[in-house]
């Protein structure tokens, strides 16, 4: 009895203690912030959720060594969100920067119907679309798009029939007595990163079109004091934008897109980048100190969003509870086990791609099995047990369109020739000719490259089967069907001969496969190996004072 007392009346005074404190600093910063005419502005962003609405495993690397910890959850981050808009009443402001309804088993069976309720329910100002926002076609965009009910920002997607801009172009906030503008855009690519039948219905402009002309008059007709374009098009081409001076007033980059990990905000010459990773398992946090509609500081950080630290918000929980009821059952069915770790975080090989390309080559007899350089996908890892089991909802996670299996042929020649133009994709000096996501995964085939290499240089060997790749001989191929492209792609690759669409699914083939062999243990065998890069690759940025981990 005494000694709960004495740890009850240590917690009280522990506390007292803490709220003296604070209450003397926030008395401290009010009375500067009064006396120097300094306000503190506080953007939280989110990006590429993916679809995962519960905490999930998530990949770190710590002293060179990959580790896992739980990380996630919208309604933990609703809890950051509350937390912090107390810390700062009336000065925050919140963005998601979109591929946000793409992702996940319960997003594709509802088809995005489950994040309206969801993200209606929690503190976002304005949200803008991803790539990935046309999957499920144009129109549910603009359905689920619009069930959020909160502002939908984005300057370069029109309506193909009427040819009005879809979406406000920007939003401007004043708060605090400080004015800020955000303009958005949305990757103009995605008719080709995604199967073109997704967007059928809308134009997706370059940033050239209109960029100067809304920065102009943000800035002179409409006196904004701070200025940001939240952009989804990749954090290569977002840094080559900071660079350009058509871009002359924005102060930010709030970027999107390529779940880069920012931990320090990198400067361009005309403004700063950041990106908060993606799953919902961070939040990026900028703080501004404003004087006189000038910047005089700031303060960036990349939360970590721990279930155990932000426990999750119940009212945002029962809302995501009740949204994911009616497909609980289906999503949690077990196919199989892994007994290795299954991630997909490293740019060129990966050892979910390689279970996926090992499949669909065991099914089909093919010599080579091809898939894309996906960047999505929540890690698998074993307990104590050393298993992990795979469910319908992880098969979601890894192949969120389940597209029928394409088979075709093609020449040695044409392989070696679409390999150097996608390895160009991922690696090309110039950032404006990248393009997608990572370097093209396969099975039956090895390739070595320098990343660094000229393009239409970069590929060094490749084998098939062990022998030499020859450039005249006919190979047979396996890819997922991609629609709305002609009959003679297979996954981007042009040209091919004999192809034919399969009756069957890659999901019913990850499904056969995983029945057929009961555990599997994925890992990287060396498939695809840079000569020139550390291995393994975290990241495609160059000459950059930054590290994924």
């Amino acid at each position: 009895m005494k000694q709960n007392l004495k740890l009850l009346l240590s917690a009280i005074l522990i506390l007292g203690l803490t709220f003296a404190t604070s209450c003397q600093t926030t008395q401290q910063e009010d009375t500067h912030a009064k006396e120097e005419g300094v306000e503190t502005i506080t953007i939280l962003q989110t990006a590429d959720i993916h679809g995962q609405l519960m905490p999930h495993q998530e990949m770190f690397i710590e002293n060179g060594e990959f580790v896992f910890k739980e990380r996630g959850g919208v309604a933990n981050i609703q809890t950051i969100f509350k937390q912090v808009k107390a810390e700062n009443p009336g000065g925050t402001v919140i963005v998601d920067g979109g591929d946000l309804i793409q992702g996940s088993a319960v997003a594709a069976l509802s088809e995005g119907a489950v994040f309206g309720p969801v993200i209606k329910a929690m503190d976002y100002d304005f949200l803008i679309p991803g790539n990935w926002e046309v999957i499920f076609g144009s129109q549910k965009m603009r359905d689920v798009l619009a069930s959020y009910g909160k502002p939908v920002v984005c300057a370069n997607i029109y309506d193909e029939a009427s040819t009005d801009m879809l979406y406000p172009p920007y939003i401007v906030k004043e708060v605090k007595g400080v004015k800020l503008g955000f303009i958005s855009y949305n990757d103009p690519e995605v008719p080709i990163r995604q199967n073109p039948s997704f967007s059928k219905g809308l134009i997706f402009k370059q940033l050239e079109d209109n960029i100067e002309p809304l920065i102009k008059e943000l800035k002179e007709e409409q006196g904004v004091d701070i200025l940001f374009l939240v952009t989804h098009l990749g954090i290569s081409k977002q840094l080559y934008l900071a660079d350009q001076e058509q871009i002359k007033g924005v102060d930010f980059i709030l970027g999107n897109d390529t779940h880069e990990r920012i931990r320090k905000p990198l400067q361009g010459k005309y403004a700063q980048v950041v990106e908060p990773g993606a799953f919902a398992s961070f939040v990026g946090r900028l703080d501004l100190d404003v004087k006189d509609g000038k910047i005089v500081d700031q303060r960036y950080e990349l939360i970590d969003v721990d279930p155990a630290v932000y426990p999750a918000d119940p009212v945002v929980q029962q809302i995501v509870d009740k949204q994911m009821a009616p497909y609980k059952q289906k999503m949690e069915r077990v196919l199989g086990y892994t007994s290795t770790p299954l991630y997909r975080y490293l740019v060129v090989e990966n050892p979910m791609d390689n279970m996926i390309t090992d499949a669909v080559r065991w099914k089909t007899g093919v010599d080579i099995a091809i898939s894309n350089g996906f960047r999505f996908s929540t890690p698998i890892v074993p307990d104590e047990t050393g298993k992990a089991p795979i469910t319908y909802s992880d098969v979601w996670n890894m192949l969120p369109v389940n597209e029928n299996v394409k088979i075709g042929k093609a020449t040695g020649k044409q392989i070696q020739d679409w390999m150097e133009k996608e390895l160009h994709n991922v690696f090309a000096e110039k950032p404006l000719e990248r393009f997608g996501g990572w370097v093209i995964r396969f099975s039956g085939m090895e390739m070595t490259f320098n990343a660094n290499a000229p393009k239409g240089q970069r590929v060094q060997s490749i084998t098939v089967g062990g022998q030499p790749l020859d450039p005249n001989r006919l190979y047979t191929m396996g890819a997922c069907l991609r629609r709305g492209e002609p009959d003679h792609m297979l996954c981007r690759m042009p040209n091919a001969v004999e192809t034919q669409v399969l009756d069957y699914t890659i999901h019913d083939v990850i499904e056969e496969y995983l029945k057929e062999k009961g555990t599997v243990a994925p890992k990287t065998d060396g498939r695809a190996k840079a000569l020139d890069l550390p291995a393994p690759v975290l990241s495609q940025l160059p000459n950059v004072d930054y590290t994924f981990r």
